[in-house]
């Protein structure tokens, strides 16, 4: 049975083509990968079939009584409420349910001996079903799912607007959970989750009765929990019955098959052209070259699809620095808090180092105290000589309505146009998106203009904050080989091994210094 149908959906923006007489359907219990380099439009497909977006044409049918949940790279939450309050609006409407029945057992003391009857059996329902969906668990439940997720390190009484973006997301991801919908709809869940909370939600989303929909860069994690893989590529979308490995031999496959029947139809079309050509004037085969040019016109000509610029990162080195890049004594990072005992680490000119850690410990919160950008709750760091660092913060500055062409020349103002769309290009981005708005642009378009500006300036020191978020494979390769080929200082936080492990120098667990119970 379908719950989801999507026919011959057609949208543009900006003049391009995003998809072209698209078509979907999902079944029950069916867990769909939907994959594609960065901008093909996934997460535009996704709105459309949510509702956020309308097509330009199509049809989107979803079946009767449904229930979706669904977590995008721009979901918020509500200030004011703590973590735990957030959670428990999973279950919004069993605490109406409640309410209705306190309010009956109000009623009761005034209520005609008729009334009363009516009224128990109300209640009666009421609490039937509050204890049939577990409302009376509720706190196991998000206890449950939320320390599974890391956010009980953090305190479920904390307020989310004291939270960062990827706690925030953590709270939203659970929060969706808990709701247990019967289409679990996730772009990027990974993004903001380390590895002990990505293996926890492997294993629930494997085990999830349910259908699910998720976008994601991370190949191995879908590999584990899809068994259906959607494939966005120049406005189409193509369904394969299998996980993202099957998806490529079959793509592979695919591809080689239509390059080989493309040079079988390019050698008739010139064998029947030169023909033509040879035959058209000449009044004895003037009817066989005529035969051959309707051929010719009623063909159906292969094309093949385009391939996509692959960005070209590069980092510009200046001139070396003192041999430490910091010293700090005594520190103790946080905020109201101390995150940390005291610490006593120094980071020497050429080092390579991966900060790792379970989320919420203060990896972002070192970069930034080291940086001088917030200041340390004791202690001091001493920073070297001749240091220019490069950093790539882990988010984006929000409602940001510069187009990307802006992002660049408001801090490069003496570059010309040619000279900024073609540092854009070479990161892999198209003329549609350097004239969007950085708001509007994927996560991982938005990092790119981002990367496209640190690549621009001069620098010695790298301080990279989760860079490969959002980034699509072809991205991520491109960024790994720059980064690895910088011969100065890096110190990059990053959940991702495979992306660090073969060029660090060393690696600093903040589970080592924190004050936290891990």
């Amino acid at each position: 049975m379908s719950i989801l149908t999507v026919e011959n959906v057609n949208h543009d923006f900006g003049g391009r083509k995003i998809l072209e007489e698209a078509s979907f359907r999902l079944l029950k219990g069916e867990h769909v990968g939907l994959v594609g380099a960065n901008g093909e439009g996934k997460s535009t497909f996704l709105n459309i079939i949510t509702g956020e977006l309308l097509p330009d044409e199509g049809k989107i049918e979803w079946c009767k009584r449904i229930t979706t949940g669904y977590l995008d790279q721009h979901t918020v939450l509500k200030k004011g409420m703590t973590i735990r309050e957030a959670l428990q609006g999973a279950f919004a409407h069993m605490f109406d349910m409640e309410k209705e029945m306190l309010e009956i057992y109000e009623k009761m003391a005034e209520a005609t001996p008729d009334d009363l009857e009516v009224m128990m059996e109300d209640v009666s329902e009421i609490q039937l079903e509050l204890e049939h969906h577990g409302f009376y668990t509720i706190d196991s439940k998000i206890d449950t799912i939320a320390n599974g997720l890391g956010l009980g390190s953090i305190g479920l009484e904390k307020y989310v607007d004291e939270l960062s973006g990827g706690q925030r997301t953590k709270v939203l991801l659970t929060k969706l959970l808990l709701e247990a919908p019967m289409i679990l709809i996730l772009d990027e869940p990974t993004n903001f989750l380390d590895v002990e909370h990505i293996n926890w939600l492997r294993n629930y989303l494997i085990n999830y009765e349910n259908a699910f929909i998720i976008v994601s860069h991370d190949m191995e994690f879908l590999n584990e929990v899809t068994n259906i893989t959607y494939y966005i590529e120049g406005a189409t979308l193509t369904r394969f019955a299998g996980n993202y490995e099957f998806f490529k031999e079959k793509y592979e496959l695919q591809k080689r098959q239509v390059e080989k029947a493309f040079d079988k139809q390019q050698k008739e079309i010139k064998k029947l052209e030169v023909f033509v050509a040879k035959n058209k004037a000449r009044v004895a085969t003037s009817n066989m070259a005529k035969s051959r040019q309707k051929k010719l016109d009623n063909m159906d000509t292969i094309e093949l699809v385009r391939e996509k610029t692959k960005p070209i990162f590069g980092f510009i080195e200046t001139r070396a620095p003192s041999r430490y890049i910091f010293d700090a004594e005594n520190l103790i990072i946080g905020y109201d808090e101390p995150l940390t005992r005291s610490l006593n680490i120094r980071l020497e000119r050429g080092q390579k180092v991966a900060i790792t850690g379970v989320n919420g410990l203060g990896k972002s919160t070192l970069i930034k105290t080291l940086l001088g950008i917030i200041n340390p709750v004791e202690g001091k760091v001493t920073l070297g000589d001749y240091l220019v660092p490069g950093y790539f913060e882990q988010e984006a500055i929000r409602d940001n309505n510069n187009t990307a062409l802006e992002e660049i020349w408001q801090e490069f103002p003496s570059m010309t146009n040619a000279g900024v769309r073609g540092a854009l290009a070479r990161c892999g981005l198209t003329t549609e998106h350097i004239t969007t708005k950085m708001i509007a642009l994927s996560g991982g378009e938005n990092a790119k203009v981002r990367l496209c500006k640190l690549m621009l300036r001069e620098t010695n020191w790298l301080v990279l904050d989760e860079p490969t978020n959002h980034l699509d494979i072809d991205a991520k390769d491109a960024l790994k080989k720059a980064v690895s080929d910088f011969k100065g200082t890096v110190f990059i936080v990053s959940h991702d091994p495979s992306f660090y492990e073969d060029w660090i120098t060393d690696i600093w667990n903040v589970e080592d210094w924190t004050t936290k119970v891990v």
